[in-house]
């Protein structure tokens, strides 16, 4: 499996082109290529946030990727996405604007077709379809463009996470609540992987997110820009360069064990790997998770009997919540709710709306976190 690797110090044109040109010359793709191909650029767009914060794939980024497409022939390209609140013109428009990605045009069409199609799977998948956002689902060429970070609830996101946003709008909490549990959802991710099967995935990882991911984390950057035709083994790769251990993250040490992933067979060219490399900081969810230190032996019964007291929640902020209803919005079980309240600050008497959080029948996606534009939501654990 060749593994591109470009050392990218900032976010600038000039040095971000030639990073693009050269990965995607010793993958070949320009072999792929042919007149009238239509192809179809998934970023990750997941919330309205400045490109200059790591939580959205840079414009730029995508720009270079324009260019080298135009400048093999390609004229219909479409940057096609469902961010994680509304799949609609009046919040799409917004997701564009605040991104940065009005700057493409006219080179790329922002997709404004927000239809979806239902696709069917491999025999023996669990998800016998899926919804699938309608550019993706009737493109010819599938180009995964994502960011590097830490993930509440996966762990890690990079190109097998960023293809969840195929799913449209607020269908994407719906799937949590169908696959609650961990391991079931990373499964979800991975049929859908397969299913999308994109050509090309480039990691931005110039600057990357750690903490509490995949929006209320912190800037960690790599200087670094990744491409592959396999996602799955790439992922594996880029864990390592967050100092993760891949085999740790469900979805890769699925996608490993099922041969999806063949980390033996990682070819790197471009740049090596940089020495002093350092540690990602790891979500709450998995900073207050100690079962890991457990033998393997006492962890099954001890989590049988005491995972409902280790089970993490998501724990609300009052004083900076404004309301807003982005994290009930997003809630796959319906246990978030928007309410008057008055502040607890004795010099602010002002009523105003606040979220009501519910712990009965809360599933632990952290989906109210990753939308939340305040950071008003931490983890907590029951005991």
């Amino acid at each position: 499996m060749l593994q591109t690797l470009q050392y990218v110090p900032e976010y600038k044109e000039e040095l971000i082109y030639p990073a693009i040109c050269k990965s995607l010359d010793a993958l070949g793709i320009a072999d792929d290529m042919r007149p009238g191909l239509k192809v179809v650029i998934k970023p990750n767009l997941i919330i309205a946030k400045k490109p200059e914060f790591p939580a959205t794939t840079h414009p730029l980024v995508i720009k270079a990727v324009v260019r080298w497409l135009r400048e093999h022939g390609i004229s219909d390209i479409t940057l096609a996405e469902s961010s994680g609140g509304l799949y609609n013109a009046e919040y799409m428009k917004n997701i564009y604007h605040v991104c940065g990605m009005r700057q493409l045009e006219p080179d790329v069409s922002l997709n404004m077709d927000f239809s979806a199609q239902t696709l069917s799977t491999r025999p023996g998948f669990a998800n016998h379809s899926f919804h699938i956002i309608t550019p993706v689902a009737k493109a010819d060429y599938v180009i995964n463009i994502c960011k590097l970070k830490t993930h509440a609830m996966t762990g890690y996101s990079g190109g097998i996470k960023n293809l969840f946003g195929v799913i449209p709008g607020l269908e994407k909490p719906q799937m949590h609540y169908r696959w609650p549990e961990l391991s079931d959802f990373s499964r979800m991710l991975l049929e859908l992987a397969q299913t999308v099967s994109p050509q090309l995935t480039i990691i931005d990882a110039i600057d990357a997110m750690e903490g509490n991911g995949p929006t209320g984390g912190t800037s960690h950057p790599l200087y670094m820009l990744l491409a592959a035709r396999d996602l799955y083994t790439q992922d594996y790769f880029a864990a390592g360069l967050m100092k993760l251990n891949p085999m740790k993250i469900e979805m890769i040490r699925q996608a490993v064990e099922s041969g999806l992933a063949r980390p033996d067979e990682i070819e790197l060219v471009g740049d090596p790997v940089p020495e002093g490399l350092t540690p990602f900081q790891l979500p709450d969810t998995k900073n207050l998770d100690f079962t890991d230190n457990l033998p393997g032996f006492l962890k099954k019964p001890f989590l049988f009997f005491a995972g409902r007291l280790l089970k993490s929640y998501p724990q609300l902020d009052r004083e900076k919540c404004i309301g807003c209803g982005k994290c009930a919005e997003s809630c796959p079980a319906h246990v978030i709710r928007i309410v008057e309240k008055k502040s607890k600050n004795a010099s602010s008497q002002k009523p105003g709306k606040k979220a009501v959080f519910g712990k009965k029948g809360c599933i632990s996606c952290f989906c109210c976190q990753e939308m939340c534009p305040m950071k008003a939501i931490s983890v907590k654990k029951a005991l």
